[in-house]
């Protein structure tokens, strides 16, 4: 059966990326100065907006390190380097936006967006600059 030859690959950076994404989010939400699944749990739409623009902008990198990956170990280094860019862009926001972490927990949409939309964008430029 070669049309399932590539499993046990698949099934080796399917793990791997859970376990960087695992690995993202508890280190992510550690970083910030608001915890993001307590307010999501009280419905703070701006607590989710903000995390789930830096998941997606955490993913597409990872994605592109699997995509190029020579191997477990390269996606392993370049994941976590993906870590570090998103984390980085947090606190870059959290410079222009002192108070960023108090808007949000008041469900303000327009500091969500913007950290939001600066995740996504640190991202994609980040998966565009793995071309190695």
């Amino acid at each position: 059966m070669t049309s399932i030859a590539g499993l046990p690959d698949f099934l080796l950076y399917l793990g791997t990326a859970a376990l960087l994404t695992g690995l993202y989010l508890a280190v992510y939400t550690f970083a910030t100065a608001h915890n993001e699944l307590a307010l999501i749990r009280r419905d703070v739409t701006a607590a989710s907006v903000s995390l789930g623009g830096s998941l997606v902008g955490f993913a597409l990198p990872l994605a592109v390190a699997i995509y190029n990956a020579r191997s477990v170990l390269d996606c392993l280094v370049w994941g976590l380097v993906a870590l570090v860019v998103q984390v980085g862009i947090y606190w870059l926001v959290r410079l222009v936006l002192p108070d960023l972490s108090r808007r949000i927990e008041e469900d303000r949409m327009a500091a969500a967006v913007l950290l939001g939309a600066a995740s996504l964008a640190g991202g994609v430029v980040n998966a565009a600059s793995m071309t190695y």
